[in-house]
């Protein structure tokens, strides 16, 4: 499985993928019917250049806060309950991520990533850190 990461202020699911590669993923049920699904695994974090980039990007509407791709091998899934959950409903998707990265462009993107991107909370270096990240 494999999701678009957005631009944001940390980084932190690529640098601990960098360190160990192991990853879960979360996933809650709000309705009316509560659920945790939970997905364990190997990841990879995906830049653009990397060799597999333009396969995976295909499978994604690409913005400006694009910022690289999760990708994971499952090796586990459960589930449970989820009666601690609230009941929740969706009103709308925010737009303001993208409409922010797509003002700044790929030159203003590269400096906030360098600024904001390179490490993670506990000074761990993600993948961007590792090699010149390319334009999106």
């Amino acid at each position: 499985m494999a999701y678009l990461d957005l631009n944001g202020s940390g980084n932190e699911t690529s640098a601990h993928l960098h360190e160990n590669g192991r990853i879960t993923l979360m996933f809650c049920g709000f309705g009316e019917r509560p659920l945790i699904l939970r997905l364990y695994g190997r990841g990879r974090t995906v830049l653009p250049g990397d060799g597999t980039w333009d396969g995976l990007a295909a499978l994604f509407p690409l913005a400006g806060s694009a910022r690289q791709i999760i990708h994971a091998e499952i090796t586990r899934i459960s589930t449970s309950c989820g009666f601690g959950v609230p009941q929740m409903e969706l009103v709308a998707e925010r737009d303001t991520l993208v409409r922010w990265a797509e003002q700044q462009g790929p030159t203003k993107m590269r400096a906030y990533q360098q600024q904001h991107n390179t490490r993670s909370i506990d000074g761990l270096p993600p993948a961007m850190a590792t090699r010149e990240t390319p334009a999106y």
